[in-house]
């Protein structure tokens, strides 16, 4: 029974040192994305058609 208490312990201080290490990470700026900027002016932006912007169907009855 006290093993299981040793591995709850050990997995607590694990996790807290991954989330610590996380949030390090966040605040130091790991995560910023400094690449797609700089090339986002290199792919053309093709503007989705829209509901407005397709013609309209007549409906014939013959």
């Amino acid at each position: 029974m006290e093993v299981i208490f040793l591995l709850i312990a050990i997995s607590l201080v694990v996790a807290a040192t991954f989330l610590f290490l996380f949030f390090k990470a966040i605040k130091g700026g790991q995560f910023d994305d400094d690449y797609t900027p700089s090339v986002r002016i290199l792919f053309e932006n093709q503007p989705k058609k829209t509901i407005k912007d397709q013609p309209k169907k007549s409906k014939s009855y013959e």
